[in-house]
């Protein structure tokens, strides 16, 4: 069965790896609490920027959670070879090549015509409390949703929408929302509100590892007339399944394990739990806490449907697990939007940058007349992905995915003082601590939203003088 795929089922590709690394694939049966699980897969797995540690991460179930018997799955998407193995579409480079051949690949889902959940939960007997919702860190404002796929769909319009966002747990049917300004949702969720109507969604914990990846991809970057769904059919190798849901009009991910139907209205409330005052939300992807906002849209949720014996997947938040994921999508992101052209060769995000800030970028010089094209293609870059802070450019004989091979570039094949410059006219990443107005008081001198690069390639005139021993040379 196709469903069987690791790309299109978390619950074949976690079978997948304990068969194929049974040296990274932990099953903890000792008892733990959805407010300790964080911790120690931190301690014992994460790597940057969770902890100073350059690692893949292993994958760790915690069989034995206090408050119910639904286990959790940690760190599945932790490992790029791994996240490979499962999803055989996924191109190794990312330029205009690999991007037109994905494209090709594109495949529509197939539609049940009646949801394939045995066990559901409706109405008022839902409670949401039941769930193994981590508290990462004792400063979480509570039990926090980190990798619910939500898919929307608007009847009026027939747009849909399939992203992950932040929620809140905030009691028995309610979950608070936070939306980038720049995703379908939450434009989506407007026009649905001025009609005075509902949005129906659903939210997908537990989904088909190839829609996970899919929807980080920009809805922005795909070709016209496809989505996300279609795109990760191409990087599983087969079409997702998709299934109706049982109390709104809108469709659930099949393969799901967990599934919660809901829809968005006019309802807002603050990041924070019922009593509790506006502090904290939960670690953010670079690696420090985040801030809990105010006055957020809040799904209310009208179904629980699952799997026979479901898992719950989460992560950690600033782990590599979550760099990749961003990171990965990012590239195919890179790769669609065709910037660059045939002067780009790949494009690769560092964990390091939480996978969306610190971007690689390996280009192909066939003339002297390259070198004085990267400042007009970093500028294109920033504009066309605005998550980007820092990027580097580096020649065809530099591995971009090789943070050592990344530092010997930048030390030998650029002299800061003059090969690299910044690019002003950007508006400041609310992420980052470093672009703060608060950051600009304490440094005493302000960068706003400022954007910099650097040429860490051999100008074309001296190809042929550094020529690395043991590679392919540079064309001289």
């Amino acid at each position: 069965m196709t469903d069987e795929l690791p790309g299109l089922s978390l619950r074949a590709a976690l079978r997948e790896a304990r068969g194929h690394e049974p040296g990274a694939y932990h099953e903890h049966d000792e008892p733990h609490d959805p407010t300790t699980i964080g911790a120690h897969y931190a301690a014992h797995y994460a790597g940057a920027p969770a902890t100073p540690s350059g690692r893949s991460e292993d994958i760790a179930v915690y069989t034995r959670v206090a408050g119910g018997s639904v286990p959790v799955a940690v760190g599945a998407y932790g490992d790029a070879e791994r996240l490979r193995r499962w999803l055989p579409g996924l191109p190794r480079r990312a330029n205009a090549g690999t991007a037109a051949a994905l494209t090709e690949a594109f495949r529509p889902p197939v539609h049940l015509d009646s949801s394939p959940f045995a066990h559901r939960t409706t109405g008022d007997r839902v409670d949401l409390g039941t769930l193994p919702a981590l508290h990462t860190t004792p400063r979480d404002a509570g039990p926090y949703l980190t990798t619910g796929l939500l898919h929307a769909h608007d009847p009026a319009t027939g747009r849909t929408a399939t992203a992950v966002h932040r929620m809140l747990i905030r009691d028995e049917r309610h979950v608070v929302i936070w939306m980038l300004p720049s995703r379908r949702l939450r434009a989506m969720h407007q026009d649905a509100r001025e009609r005075g109507e509902r949005l129906p969604v659903t939210i997908n914990i537990g989904a088909p590892p190839a829609a996970m990846l899919a929807s980080a991809v920009g809805s922005a970057f795909l070709p016209p007339g496809t989505d996300k769904v279609q795109l990760a059919g191409a990087l599983a190798g087969a079409p997702l399944v998709l299934a109706p849901a049982v109390t709104q009009p809108v469709s659930a991910f099949a393969a799901s394990e967990i599934v919660l139907e809901g829809y968005l209205d006019d309802t807002t409330a603050d990041e924070a739990l019922p009593g509790r005052e506006l502090a904290g939300s939960l670690p953010e992807v670079l690696g420090n806490d985040g801030r809990g906002a105010a006055d957020l849209p809040v799904i209310t949720v009208t179904a629980v449907t699952t799997r026979e014996d479901p898992v719950f997947q989460a992560v950690i938040g600033p782990g590599r697990e979550q760099s990749l994921i961003l990171g990965l999508a990012g590239e195919l992101a890179v790769a669609l939007s065709g910037v660059g052209g045939a002067l780009l060769l790949d494009a690769h995000y560092a964990p390091a940058g939480g996978g969306m800030f610190l971007l690689v970028v390996q280009v192909r010089k066939d003339s002297a007349a390259v070198d004085g094209q990267l400042p007009g293609l970093a500028k294109k870059i920033f504009e066309r992905h605005p998550f980007v802070k820092l990027l580097v450019f580096v020649d065809e004989d530099v591995d971009p995915s090789s943070p050592e091979d990344l530092l010997w570039a930048l030390t030998t094949r650029a002299n800061l003082s003059v090969d690299a410059a910044h690019v002003e006219g950007f508006a400041r990443i609310g992420l980052d601590p470093s672009q703060t107005v608060a950051w600009d008081g304490a440094r005493g001198r302000s960068a706003g939203g400022h954007r910099s690069y650097v040429d860490a390639t051999a100008p074309y005139a001296m190809r042929g003088a550094v020529r690395r021993s043991f590679l392919d040379p540079l064309e001289g």
